[in-house]
């Protein structure tokens, strides 16, 4: 039967007919040489064999019925595999505006969501690859179950034997209708059967307990509220516009000393690096003599479990406001923790798939009132450990740049051994003085690191 999309990478494709909202995500991964190119080939050509989706497009289904994925009968490995290189004497820069350019562009539809392009001529014999995908394809988590596919753990170069090439063939279109028909109908029946199963439980619980049940069920609603309901304005009043170009940077900031900012405060590493955006975003208002408050963050809540294939797209994103106008860091910290726990135990959780397929429903200009006035996006995901090559090449960084999707900027952490490596993504027209806001956000981390001391 035909493969059809998640409720939730549906939402995520759908929203997709305003460009503002893309989901285009883009990695960089810094390599002290140029790896061996046939080697690189070979590994993602294992990639694709080992997971459907690299090798799949998505095709329109008859409603309701979301997209699903089709194999592409004409999928060709070198046009999603690329050469390039800077002027002699390349910069991080050089490399980093080709990633802001793969960012703003739009996939070609006809084919599988993801490109790769290995980028020569780096200073001292440097090299760099930009990944490209849509969030469709994989999560932040799913992209490192992908990345250690393509590493090794020595510059020693291995053959690698790829697995059997699928049989592709074009189904026929009336199988088309029929796997929808199909589909619609186990939906019905999966609703009909949880109805039968679940409404005389209900119906004994109001009966026994009916205050408990009552407050649980208000509870449960509330939570599905909170998850769905627009937010009318920005909390910010300097960075309330949206456009398509995007300015993209990055920094580092030390792994142990940001988990020790954090453990002082009874915070995580993800509190002290959101409180490090906080931080950089006040100072951003201060400098422009605007006051801030609360902001509305966006944060991807990861529902991966060990029984998930590798690679696919396993997140849930929340939103919540964060005490962005908190000057000290300590505190920030700890309102942070806070709120980011009753996140993590919102009841709506184990329904996103539920809330997803009823949000794919409504009209698109509901979607955008639920993420336009996204104030930021913060997400961290954690890297690969331990020193690792592609190619042959040691690999001396990596960043992540995940898409804006409403907000005016996503900086994104990445870690990679000691390092935590931030991917700044930043929707121009919300923030026009990039240099500005990035100085600001380095001394925000700095405030952050300043606790560890």
């Amino acid at each position: 039967m035909t493969e059809f999309m998640r409720n939730s990478d549906a939402f995520t494709w759908a929203m997709e007919s305003d460009p503002r909202l893309r989901s285009t995500v883009v990695t960089v991964v810094v390599l002290d040489k140029s790896p061996d190119w046939d080697d690189l080939r070979n590994r993602f050509d294992v990639i694709s064999r080992k997971l459907p989706m690299f090798r799949q497009r998505v095709v329109p289904s008859p409603r309701p019925a979301p997209p699903r994925w089709e194999y592409d009968p004409e999928f060709h490995l070198d046009y999603h595999m690329r050469r390039a290189a800077v002027p002699p004497g390349g910069t991080l820069d050089d490399v980093l505006e080709t990633a802001r350019l793969a960012e703003m562009q739009d996939f070609d539809r006809a084919r599988p969501l993801w490109e790769t392009t290995l980028v020569d001529g780096l200073a001292s014999g440097g090299a760099a690859v930009i990944c490209k995908f849509h969030h469709a394809l994989t999560d932040g988590v799913g992209g490192i179950q992908i990345a250690m596919e393509l590493f090794d753990l020595s510059p020693q170069l291995y053959p690698h034997e790829p697995p059997p090439q699928p049989e592709v063939s074009k189904p026929p279109r009336l199988s088309r209708y029929r796997d929808t028909w199909r589909y619609d109908r186990g939906l019905l029946r999966n609703v009909l059967t949880g109805a039968t199963k679940w409404a005389p439980r209900l119906v004994y619980d109001i009966v026994r307990q009916p205050i408990t049940t009552s407050r649980s069920a208000m509870a449960t609603a509330a939570s599905v509220y909170r998850t769905v309901r627009p937010i009318r304005r920005p909390g910010s009043a300097l960075t309330k516009e949206r456009g398509l170009v995007r300015r993209v940077g990055v920094h580092e900031v030390p792994r142990a000393q940001l988990r020790d900012a954090a453990h002082r405060c009874g915070g995580a590493l993800n509190d002290a690096f959101v409180a490090g955006v906080a931080g950089g975003l006040r100072r951003y208002h201060e400098k422009h003599g605007v006051s801030v408050g609360d902001l509305h963050l966006t944060m991807p809540i990861s529902l991966r479990t060990d029984s998930d294939h590798m690679g696919g797209n396993r997140i849930t994103l929340m939103r919540f406001d964060v005490p962005v106008g908190e000057a000290d860091p300590a505190q920030r910290i700890e309102a942070i923790h806070s709120r980011v726990k009753a996140v993590r135990d919102e009841r709506s959780l184990p329904y996103t798939q539920l809330i997803a397929g009823a949000l794919n429903m409504v009209p698109r200009w509901y979607i955008g009132s639920v993420l336009r006035h996204v104030d930021f996006l913060a997400s961290d995901v954690p890297g690969v450990p331990v020193p690792v090559y592609l190619g042959g090449a040691a690999v001396r960084a990596q960043y992540a740049f995940g898409p804006t999707i409403g907000s005016a900027v996503n900086v994104t952490l990445l870690s990679y051994v000691d390092t935590c490596f931030l991917g700044i993504d930043v929707d121009a027209a919300a923030i026009p003085d990039y240099e500005v806001f990035h100085d600001s956000l380095v001394a925000g981390f700095d405030e952050v690191l300043a606790l560890a001391d």
